[in-house]
């Protein structure tokens, strides 16, 4: 394909200083224009078009093209030129040494050809050049390193001035050249960006999905068929359960795996607030609404618009807020305090409470059509002490995390775990991860066993037997057994272990192990067990 080429207007008759002065005037103009276009836009493919352009139409050098090296194949591959053709050019490569612009890649030096049919090296692959006419290809160089790319282009006539058509050529190339480097720059730091949202999210994903939250017992299972089940839609969720029992930790995993895991998880504690601070945290604010608006503030809707907003402690709220609250949840509308605009919002809600909503409602201290807008799917999170099967998993998950904290090693021993057990836990997860951090800080060793555990108060008098909600019973005789036999075991947690199977009487916890009570009585006092009474 070879289109005409347009002519230029100069005189034949000047004399040649005369017609290199009349050319540099143009240049300068051309150059100045071409900064310009370099300066609009960091799209680099569109930007060399525009440059092409100018220079085909203006700047008396036609069919410009431009190829730049990809660094992962080597090659050189035609990135824009201008031709009278709407139509995309086919991809062109070049390696290293081939043709032409190979050659001006491998050598970094401009390379003028008077006649482009006298180098039989020249390819001509886009099949744009008059072989009659020169032809001049200059380097793009970024800094002082070598060649990134080639410029070249064609002049339309034949005149004496190919050197200074030449050197603008390369003032071009220079101008190309750091646009390439900021264009390539940009892409980096946006390519950067991308990797670290994605491992951000990866991250966050595992940290607040369904691995973050522990549990095997057939509580627990109900609780993460529910979560699967619900976090596939956009149902408002009402979490209940105990204080210290991970209600915020099902929110999450009902968040991350949704369809709007990519959008907003913004948080808010409703017994944090008064009512009159609570109205603006959640619809926010305009300038000059109260003392103190000195400019308008998002609420926490706004803030979490294709996202979601999770209300603990729902509960605390007062019933002249709830009724502000309803048309948010029933409309999706709401004013920022002090406006008169109206605005929509498209939040999914998950409330969490660890109060009876149900008697609230009938002593009328919470509203009901409330409470059926919030109860729409409700998960109970189960109390320690109805799953406390879970706690030696939940103990080492909460030990390993203390350990990351401190920087250390911890272990917890079996005899500690047992210990543990015959606890109430009235605060639920939040109490034992207490418990473990303060075992943690009293162990010298790392090692968290049975005197530990003991060293951090913990009461266990209401344990297995003295309070009959508390906890199940503890495991059978057998269990207890295989693990008196466990070799893993020191002398000092076998006898406990016996001790504790046989109920502290050391009659029967001599049978155990195979030994007389004058034996056991000797361990207890030698290995320094301190007896329990009951």
């Amino acid at each position: 394909m070879t289109a005409s080429l347009p002519m230029i207007d100069r005189d034949r008759d000047l004399p040649l200083d005369a017609e290199r002065l009349k050319l540099l005037e143009s240049q300068l103009d051309v150059l100045f224009e071409v900064s310009s276009v370099l300066s609009r836009s960091l799209d680099l493919r569109q930007t060399l078009r525009e440059l092409l352009g100018v220079l085909h139409h203006r700047g008396r050098l036609c069919y410009g093209l431009v190829s730049l090296l990809d660094e992962e194949s080597g090659e050189l591959q035609v990135s824009a030129v201008h031709n009278d053709d709407p139509e995309p050019f086919e991809s062109v490569r070049y390696r290293p040494g081939e043709g032409v612009i190979g050659r001006i890649l491998e050598r970094n030096e401009p390379w003028i050809l008077p006649r482009i049919g006298d180098e039989p090296r020249f390819l001509d692959r886009l099949s744009l050049y008059e072989p009659e006419l020169p032809f001049i290809g200059v380097p793009i160089r970024i800094g002082e390193g070598g060649a990134v790319g080639v410029f070249a282009a064609q002049p339309p006539c034949v005149d004496g001035l190919l050197a200074e058509r030449a050197r603008f050529l390369e003032m071009v190339a220079n101008l190309i050249g750091q646009a390439v480097r900021l264009a390539r720059g940009v892409e980096a730091e946006q390519r950067a960006l991308r990797e670290e949202r994605d491992k951000l999210r990866r991250e966050v994903k595992g940290t607040h999905g369904f691995d973050s939250i522990i549990g095997r017992t057939e509580a627990m299972r109900l609780v993460f068929d529910q979560v699967r089940q619900v976090a596939k839609w956009t149902t408002t969720v009402l979490i209940r359960g105990e204080s210290g029992t991970g209600k915020e930790l099902i929110a999450n995993a009902i968040h991350y795996n949704s369809p709007r895991a990519r959008g907003p998880f913004v948080k808010l504690n409703c017994a944090a607030l008064p009512d009159s601070l609570l109205e603006s945290e959640l619809f926010g604010h305009e300038k000059g609404a109260f003392t103190g608006a000195i400019s308008q503030r998002k609420g926490r809707f706004e803030q979490a618009d294709a996202g979601t907003l999770f209300l603990d402690e729902i509960g605390e709220i007062s019933p002249t807020f709830q009724a502000k609250l309803l048309r948010v949840l029933q409309e999706g509308e709401l004013e920022r305090v002090g406006g008169g605009r109206t605005l929509k919002v498209d939040v999914r809600v998950i409330a969490a409470t660890n109060r009876d909503l149900e008697a609230e409602v009938r002593a009328g201290d919470f509203r009901e059509d409330l409470y059926y807008r919030l109860n729409v799917m409700p998960i109970r999170t189960p109390a320690l002490r109805e799953r406390i099967e879970d706690l030696p998993d939940l103990a080492s998950h909460l030990v390993e995390k203390v350990a990351r904290r401190q920087g250390r090693d911890l272990s917890l021993t079996d005899s500690a775990v047992r210990l543990l057990m015959r606890h109430a836990w009235p605060g639920n997860v939040r109490e034992l991860e207490n418990c473990m951090e303060r075992a943690a800080v009293m162990s010298e060793d790392g090692v968290i066993d049975r005197d530990t555990i003991e060293l951090t108060g913990l009461d266990v008098s209401a344990g297995p037997g003295r309070a009959p909600s508390a906890y199940p019973d503890p495991p059978s005789s057998g269990a207890e057994r295989a693990d008196l036999e466990d070799p893993d075991l020191d002398e000092r947690e076998r006898v406990i272990a016996a001790l504790e199977e046989a109920g502290w009487v050391q009659a029967k916890a001599a049978r155990l192990l195979n030994m007389t009570p004058r034996q056991i009585a000797y361990r207890i006092q030698t290995l320094n067990i301190k007896v329990r009474q009951f």
